[in-house]
């Protein structure tokens, strides 16, 4: 007997949630097609390359994590898979220290930091997948059993050839929930209206701070800012003789008041922030070299206080599935463990 075609998995998100599945469909057979709008994999997973002119002449450049700062994992499930990556993408522990004065580091404990840069472990995770960037789905299209993607990319609309045996999306709920509406409108509506935090993130180098540093991190009790962090200073990091990088992610609530804020009139209220937070602890303010920011529109779940957990949307008869932190709790283990729980649900080999 002829042996039956591999089945065909469009998945549209290539964070964690999304590389995740891809890597478990592949290795059971399917024919994967995952697909972003990013320039590259990770989503949350971010390392930024700063680039910039020196007072010298001289071009400068340093990366930066300016998405999640680590994984905070307690599922023994995830962590055993989040540290069996292996080869280039070593996955350390990091047990952050927590500046005097500020709020404790939650939760505490150690946290697990891969390297050389955030999104290494999606690019582990879909190392032989194939992957399509720059492209936006706007649309998913239900013909003869099959699903067939609509959407942008780089040089205009295009609807992609191939008839997808399955769709799974590995989305912030506000993009996929019109992507949901023609065919679960229930799904749709319940993404709608999960909430997502804002977060307006800014990056940069400055030069080194006189006054040693023994802490990598500050949670303010006031202000602005949620979360700062010397990233040189994490394992696997590391800066120019004389240069600091500094990540500074603002709160939930701030974010939210000026979403729709230039990142010109960004920039200097949390370059302010941050010094404000400093200055008790360093003695001086921060001499900047370069700084930017970044606005992570969907960047967490709103907290319930109920501990990560394995929840996915399975539709076994349109075979269409959704996953990602929104469903499984905060941070990099709700995302692994909403795509583990999606992977339960499936048939084998996606069918």
């Amino acid at each position: 007997m002829p042996q039956a075609a591999a089945p065909r998995v469009a998945i549209v998100g290539a964070g964690l949630a999304g590389a995740t599945c891809a890597q478990a469909l592949a290795a059971a057979g399917c024919a994967v097609q995952v697909l972003d709008k990013a320039r590259g994999p990770g989503g949350r997973l971010a390392t930024r390359r700063l680039s910039w002119t020196a007072a010298d002449g001289a071009p400068r450049s340093a990366r930066v994590d300016h998405g999640a700062p680590g994984f905070a994992v307690a599922d023994p499930g995830a962590l055993a898979a989040l540290q069996g990556l292996g080869g280039d993408t070593p996955v350390a522990a990091w047990a952050p220290q927590a500046a005097p004065g500020g709020r404790a580091i939650r939760p505490a404990g150690d946290w697990q930091l891969p390297a050389p840069d955030m999104p290494s472990v999606c690019r582990t995770l879909l190392r032989g997948v194939p992957l399509r960037l720059s492209f936006t789905v706007e649309r998913l299209v239900r013909e003869a059993g099959a699903w067939c993607l609509e959407g942008r990319s780089e040089t205009g609309p295009e609807r992609l050839d191939a008839a997808f045996d399955a769709v799974v999306l590995a989305l912030p709920p506000a993009q996929a929930a019109p992507l949901l509406a023609p065919h679960r409108p229930d799904w749709a509506q319940s993404a709608s209206l999960a909430v997502m935090q804002p977060c307006w993130t800014l990056m940069g180098v400055s030069r080194q701070p006189t006054r040693p540093m023994d802490w990598q991190v500050l949670r303010p009790d006031g202000g602005p800012l949620s979360w700062l962090h010397r990233d040189d200073l994490r394992p696997g990091r590391s800066a120019a003789e004389g240069e600091a990088h500094w990540v500074a992610h603002a709160r939930g609530a701030w974010s939210r008041e000026h979403l729709e804020q230039p990142p010109e009139w960004v920039l200097p209220q949390l370059q302010a922030a941050l010094d404000a937070a400093l200055q008790p602890l360093l003695g001086e303010a921060l001499a900047w070299r370069h700084a930017v920011v970044h606005r992570w529109r969907y960047a967490l779940p709103q907290p319930t206080g109920t501990p990560a957990r394995r929840q996915a949307w399975w539709d076994g008869a349109q075979r269409l599935g959704v996953c990602g932190d929104f469903l499984g709790g905060v941070g990099a283990e709700g995302a692994w463990l909403s795509a583990q729980a999606l992977l339960d649900a499936m048939p084998p080999r996606g069918r």
